[in-house]
């Protein structure tokens, strides 16, 4: 017991002088500060001769129970069915026993990286505490498939049972397993009883820098004509299908079917999150802006409740099993509206958009045709479409939408086919088309159109009559008078006659006809579409660096929304650069029988569908009018 307290006094002074004269050292207790070597080898023989006394009465010796439970802890035990393994009791009650009798092994990658070293585990557990594991391990128990808890025991990874963890942004709709969709604007929290519409994954608010949308857009960013952005996206909507083939034999001809497997290739364009962060925070009407309907029993039925189309309304016809269908979502959506405004140059005709948004085992439309050129880009969910050829020729190319069919008036589908996301669907003017949801799976898709009008036909209506009026004023076979007697021998009644008088009328009328050519103003009618298409066509989306050229990035023209002082900052020797090739037309000075010149610029009003919805969208620009130049 003296050399017990001498080593205790030591050991006292030592830690004194370490805590006044900090030195360096390994950790070890036996690290001491200098000190005159005979005291220092007299400290260590003390101290490892009381250590190896305290050593020798309280470890059991190598044939003691103790020794088994510590080499049971190094086997798990027998698996069992589900890939769990028997723990002995002792194993589990001791070191960690305040951990509960049910501690297991974890059933997960991350289990690996937990095995402790044994060394460790003795460095660990008291030495007084194993005395009291002395219990054979009698009693076995079944580790659940999923445990919760570990065993700071190291078990040989062979015996772990691996359970992948779910991955990121993946939402599991029924049967189908895809990425979940980009939520653009989605509200901060949604609440169940508020939101009944499909389940999405809220996390997103940006676009993904990863996603294919994203990388497109941005290097359109890249280009600096707007043709060739134009043409780059649309070889990407259609990709991988050339766009010289698509227009050369596909285009006003047949159905397209561009299948992609990737759910992610138009993640960011729009999104039922979105949808929803417009009916909360935009002045959504019902029958100008969403229209609900649903297709049942061969009948289909719009239920459009009056005034503004609450989150609470919307949600409950969507429950109800109604489809939502979005009119102009380019007018809440920028990326929407970018998305069309680049794509209107490749068509040259106005692009417009609808959003569909249907509930699972429903059909909100009876099958119709349109008269516009349909571009179904599938976003989220599923959806059998079924495509038919026009049933006569009359219908082939339409010119204006049909009514709703029966079942019964349709025949064999040119095309069946469930679009996933990131799938294309193309399909003319006058292709008849339904879809319907299935398997418990929603669906969310955009409809792009165009070519609305936009034929030979109407070109001509525009120019025959004027071509007509110029003939009149300037040849005199235009303004004789018709024979006395034609109604003897013209019209349906005389059909069928062979009079020579009629055969003779006839004649006349083609030479006539033919002449009209020589009068026909094509360009003034060419010129009169063209403002046409600047008055009806999307306002361009500015990138950085147009708008550092524009009146944005010139803050000193610009004040309280107003351009200031515009007349006496442009002159006749002012240059002006065009920020898109169709932003503005070169006009004869003088057209007769057209309407006034003028250059619309930045005035735009997007007509959305042909029942003339249209949404104004206002942007700083100029306007002229019979040669002045007038601040608009």
């Amino acid at each position: 017991m003296d050399g017990l307290r001498a080593s205790a006094g030591l050991l006292r002074r030592g830690r004194l002088r370490r805590r006044r004269q900090p030195q360096p050292h390994s950790g070890s207790v036996l690290a001491l500060p200098l000190r005159p070597r005979k005291i220092r080898r007299q400290l260590r023989r003390s101290v490892a001769s009381r250590m190896a006394a305290l050593r020798a009465q309280t470890l059991p010796s190598e044939d003691s129970e103790d020794s088994r439970v510590e080499s049971t802890v190094d086997d798990p035990g027998d698996p069992l069915a589900g890939g769990a393994a028997t723990i002995p009791d002792a194993a589990r009650r001791e070191p960690y026993g305040h951990l509960g009798p049910a501690e297991l092994l974890e059933a997960s990658p991350a289990s690996r990286s937990l095995q402790t070293p044994r060394a460790l585990v003795e460095a660990q557990t008291p030495p007084a505490r194993l005395v009291e594991a002395q219990t054979p391990p009698a009693r076995l128990v079944e580790a659940p498939a999923l445990p919760a808890r570990l065993v700071p025991a190291p078990a040989p990874p062979a015996r772990l049972v691996e359970v992948p963890a779910a991955p990121a942004r993946v939402v599991e709709t029924s049967a189908l397993l895809c990425p979940a969709q980009h939520l653009a604007a989605a509200p901060p929290s949604v609440a169940p009883a508020t939101l009944s519409g499909p389940q999405v994954d809220s996390t997103g608010g940006e676009l993904a820098w990863d996603s294919p949308l994203q990388r497109v857009l941005a290097e359109l960013n890249r280009i600096p004509s707007s043709r060739r952005r134009a043409a780059r996206l649309f070889e990407w909507l259609i990709s991988p299908m050339p766009p010289d083939h698509f227009y050369r034999r596909l285009w006003e001809r047949e159905a397209v079917l561009v299948r992609r497997q990737d759910h992610a290739y138009y993640q960011g364009l729009f999104s039922t999150a979105d949808l929803d962060s417009m009916l909360r925070h935009e002045e959504v009407q019902f029958g100008q802006h969403l229209d609900a309907a649903r297709y049942v029993n061969g009948r289909r039925e719009t239920l459009n409740p009056p005034g503004r189309a609450l989150p609470a309304a919307a949600w409950a016809l969507y429950q109800a099993g109604c489809s939502l269908r979005l009119l102009c979502p380019q007018a809440f959506s920028t990326t929407v509206w970018q998305f069309l405004a680049v794509l209107q140059e490749q068509f040259g005709s106005m692009a417009g958009s609808n959003v569909y948004l249907t509930p699972p085992n429903s059909q909100g439309f009876a099958p119709h045709y349109d008269d516009i050129e349909a571009f179904v880009l599938q976003l989220e969910g599923r959806k059998l479409w079924r495509v038919y050829r026009p049933r006569v020729p009359t219908e082939e190319l339409a010119l204006t939408s049909s009514p709703n069919f029966s079942q019964d008036d349709l025949g064999e589908p040119v095309l069946q086919t469930v679009l996933e996301p990131g799938d294309l669907l193309y399909f003319p003017r006058g292709f008849i088309h339904q879809a319907e949801c299935q398997d418990g799976v929603h669906s969310l898709h955009l409809t792009l159109s165009t070519y609305q009008r936009n034929t030979w036909g109407d070109f001509l209506e525009a120019v025959l009559p004027l071509a007509v009026q110029a003939a009149m004023e300037e040849n005199v076979e235009f303004r004789r008078g018709l024979p006395r007697d034609f109604m003897d021998y013209m019209g349906a009644q005389h059909s069928d006659s062979k009079d020579p008088r009629r055969t003779a009328f006839m004649e006349k009328v083609r030479v006539l006809v033919a002449r009209l050519g020589h009068f026909a103003p094509v360009d003034a009618v060419a010129d009169q579409r063209a403002k046409d298409f600047i008055h009806d066509s999307l306002p361009p989306v500015l990138t950085d660096r147009e708008r550092a050229l524009s009146v944005y990035g010139l803050p000193i023209r610009w004040e309280a929304g107003e351009p200031v002082n515009v007349g006496a900052q442009l002159t006749t020797e002012t240059e002006v650069h065009m920020l898109q090739d169709g932003i503005a037309r070169l006009l004869e000075e003088s057209s007769p029988n057209l309407e006034s010149e003028y250059f619309h610029g930045w005035w735009k009003r997007a007509w959305c569908t042909r029942e003339s919805t249209g949404l104004g969208t206002r942007r700083p620009g100029f306007g002229v009018v019979a040669g002045r130049q007038l601040a608009e």
